[in-house]
């Protein structure tokens, strides 16, 4: 088990070429302060959506069992779970 970007960076092969035998979740920010990179037509929030996106599309292009859920998301449905 790990966090990314730069653990499915560095894990990648095993991921993307190795034995189809993991199930990714891919946990992603909104992005809702975008800030510029100097000298780059660019943000830092579309490189962080475009590297997201990238990983996304290569796992389920290898056919490995992969979602995407949003911070949102999850926040709204802890905030609507029944008490435990």
């Amino acid at each position: 088990m790990g966090y990314g970007p730069r653990y499915l960076h560095s894990t990648g092969q095993l991921h993307k070429g190795g034995a189809n035998n993991g199930v990714f979740i891919q946990v992603v920010g909104t992005g809702t302060e975008n800030v510029p990179i100097p000298e780059q037509p660019f943000t830092f929030g579309a490189l962080q959506q475009a590297q997201a996106q990238g990983d996304l599309a290569s796992l389920q292009a290898r056919g490995r069992r992969v979602a995407r859920v949003t911070l949102d998301e999850l926040m709204e449905d802890a905030q609507n779970a029944p008490p435990a």
